[in-house]
């Protein structure tokens, strides 16, 4: 029972049980790996072990998750007003209305706007009048004048027609225009007609939503296969029987605390206007990156927690642990980076009762190495000396006493009585 325990020749442990032996040809594999199973051909089909053949091969993977659609953070705008005012008109006064480039938004009666329409006016007449003067510092300050002036309408947000226009008219504009800076859907409206606004006022808040972002969270183990412009399908319960395709754009520098995922973003068109922002999808990301290595099934990876290793098949029913260092899996296939070369033969069921034999063995292996022969017992005594032993020592009344039990008894208690005397039978 005990393997540290052994003897030279045949005995009994003190149970009474037979010392199994071990030949010579079984010390014949020493230089074997500690841990390597022999397991006869019968056994090894009862337990239903099976084999696979490590390979080369090309290794992708095609990554599933749900996906979140999201506005195009560079198409979205905020209009606020550049001065104090009023509002005259709303043109466009309704949530999701849609809105081409260049349209008018509302009209905004703003004094200051008044005052700098006046001031450009007359540095153009000031130009006008200086146009013909001997100097040419004057000349020249008064063109400058006018570039001044009409700078500050367009950092005011005058649009360029009403700069035109009141170039050619010569005509102050009491009310001017708030265009749309590019085509999309007004997601709010911030104001009123005729209410006083400031520059801290939203307007408007406008999306364009021909191309729309969709966030979408991947695991670690995934991380390694996504690369920036992989192509990507998704597919959305509010829009059966269509798929859209589109690219990986970003992959975030940062994991999520709680989910312990990897964000990244994903573009797609949206021309129809068919994905709404916070619609929820199935997204397929087809990676790129394709990976050529040794592979095995991955249920041939016996995982211990502290290392991986997989049995290499040495011959028939003689099977080799070894240690394995894992790269990816995908498709039921894992990675062997180190350990495994490609053609070798490898266990892929019943790994538990192999993995238990194995460290059985090994273990065993390792108590023998470390026992000294000064340890082993003294070889057991046969009963054949023990019984020449007695005869030398014992007498014949000795033996009288061993074979009439009733008066060995009688003398044991004689002698114990008349310590002096002697005992004599009859």
């Amino acid at each position: 029972m005990n393997p540290a325990i052994t003897s030279p020749v045949p005995a009994q442990d003190e149970m009474g049980m037979d010392y199994i032996p071990v030949y010579a040809e079984d010390d014949a594999g020493s230089d074997e790996p500690a841990g390597t199973v022999k397991i006869d051909p019968v056994t090894v089909q009862n337990i239903g072990v099976r084999t696979a053949i490590a390979e080369q091969r090309t290794l992708s993977r095609h990554i599933r998750a749900v996906g979140r659609v999201a506005y195009n953070e560079e198409r979205l705008s905020r209009l606020h007003p550049k001065t104090k005012g009023w509002i005259e008109k709303l043109r466009i006064d309704k949530t999701g209305s849609p809105v081409n480039k260049n349209d008018i938004l509302l009209s905004i009666y703003a004094p200051q706007l008044v005052s700098s329409q006046e001031e450009y006016l007359l540095a153009l007449k000031n130009q006008q009048v200086l146009a013909d003067s001997p100097f040419e510092d004057i000349r020249q300050g008064a063109i400058d004048l006018v570039k001044t002036s009409r700078q500050r309408l367009e950092f005011l947000d005058m649009p360029e027609h009403q700069i035109r226009e009141l170039e050619r008219t010569k005509k102050i504009k009491k009310y001017i225009h708030i265009h749309s800076p590019f085509s999309g859907i007004v997601m709010k409206v911030g104001a009123r007609e005729g209410q006083y606004v400031t520059p801290k006022t939203e307007l408007y808040m406008l999306a364009d939503l021909s191309k729309v972002w969709v966030y979408a969270d991947i695991y670690e183990y995934e991380l390694p296969w996504v690369t920036v412009g992989d192509s990507v399908e998704m597919q959305l319960t509010g829009v059966p029987g269509k798929t859209f395709k589109g690219r990986l754009a970003y992959i975030y520098p940062y994991a999520e605390a709680k989910t312990r995922t990897i964000k990244v973003r994903l573009e797609f068109q949206n021309k129809d206007l068919l994905l709404k922002p916070d619609m929820f999808a199935d997204v397929f990301i087809h990676a790129s990156r394709q990976i050529d290595a040794v592979v095995v099934p991955a249920e041939a990876v016996v995982r211990s927690g502290i290392r991986e290793q997989v049995f290499v098949v040495r011959g028939p029913g003689k099977f080799e642990p070894r240690e394995v260092k894992l790269g990816v899996t995908t498709d039921g296939m894992t990675q062997i980076m180190e350990g495994v070369k490609a053609g070798e033969e490898i266990v892929s069921s019943a790994l538990f009762l192999i993995d238990s034999e194995s460290k059985l063995r090994e273990a065993t292996a390792k108590m023998l190495e470390a026992r000294t022969p000064a340890s082993a017992p003294e070889p057991a005594e046969t009963d054949a000396d023990m019984s020449d032993m007695e005869m030398d020592d014992m007498d014949m009344s000795d033996m009288d006493k061993v074979n009439d039990p009733e008066g060995g008894r009688e003398g044991a208690l004689g002698n114990m009585s008349d310590s002096g005397g002697e005992h004599n039978h009859d």
